[in-house]
């Protein structure tokens, strides 16, 4: 992915100077918007997720380049909880210190229930939910040593509402979020907050395959997919970009959100607001 279409908001201050942040699932899409918009606020990132090794390195190397801050990579498997901890290690050991957590790591299969493959299953609930356990149980020591901390949990408008054929992904991000609750209430007076952003459709490669392949099943034009299809619960019709979710996250990420914890807050183009 080329690094130089991921732009920082203008007029981007540097408000995360100094601090670390760790962002699982980060080498396309969400995560690699709230990467770049982590760093251009001035934080070193650890980046993590699949990818060519060619194109993994041109991600670091283009972070660093354009927005002037650190980033290494770890290839941390988020099924395995050894791997997880070397990721939270190389953090630690590369720069010191640990300032900021997001849980953005996830997968996706559609089946009715009564179908649907328990491996899916497994793997859906330990990707999108259990991974968050592990980063945050090891997270939080580092935190607490420094004086504060950072929790952001990437859900999703289906952890606020269902639909159907969805049951691994819904009950993960719902799990999420009472994850999220949970970890706020025992953080809370340690200056460490923990939120979960639950975007709705958000423009990223994987939607454009989605709306491609969608397309062609149905016989309808790419525009007819995007408005009655994809975007067919979201009012405003329109995609979210993730240099939004990267502004978003960079803002609760900073000083100015210090009193917001515990929250499930959506961007979600009116979605969960029916």
């Amino acid at each position: 992915m080329n690094i130089a279409l991921i732009q920082p908001a203008t007029g981007t201050a540097r408000v995360l100077d100094g601090k670390v942040a760790v962002i699982t699932g980060s080498t396309s899409g969400i995560g690699l918007g709230i990467a770049h918009s982590f760093a251009s606020a001035g934080a070193s990132v650890v980046i993590n997720g699949f990818g060519k090794p060619e194109e993994i390195n041109d991600t670091v190397e283009g972070l660093q380049r354009e927005t002037g801050s650190k980033a290494v990579y770890s290839a941390a498997d988020m099924t395995k909880p050894d791997e997880i901890a070397a990721m939270v290690t190389l953090a630690l050991e590369t720069f010191g210190r640990l300032d900021i957590l997001v849980n953005n790591a996830g997968i996706q299969h559609v089946s009715p229930i009564d179908q649907f493959p328990v491996e899916k299953w497994d793997a859906v609930l330990a990707i999108n939910l259990s991974s968050a356990f592990h980063t945050i149980r090891l997270a939080l020591p580092a935190m607490r040593r420094q004086g504060g901390g950072r929790i952001i949990n990437i859900a999703s408008a289906h952890a606020l509402v269902a639909s159907p054929f969805k049951a691994a992904y819904v009950a993960a991000k719902h799990g999420i979020v009472g994850l999220t609750k949970v970890v706020a209430l025992e953080t809370a007076e340690q200056n460490i907050t923990c939120n979960a952003i639950c975007p709705g459709y958000v423009s990223t490669p994987l939607v454009e395959a989605q709306i491609d392949d969608q397309a062609r099943s149905h016989g309808i034009p790419r525009e007819q997919v995007i408005r009655d299809v994809l975007l067919a619960q979201q009012p405003n019709k329109r995609f979210a970009t993730v240099e939004e979710i990267g502004a978003f996250a960079t803002f609760l990420a900073s000083d100015a959100a210090a009193s917001i914890t515990g929250a499930a807050l959506p961007i979600d183009g009116g979605w969960t607001a029916h």
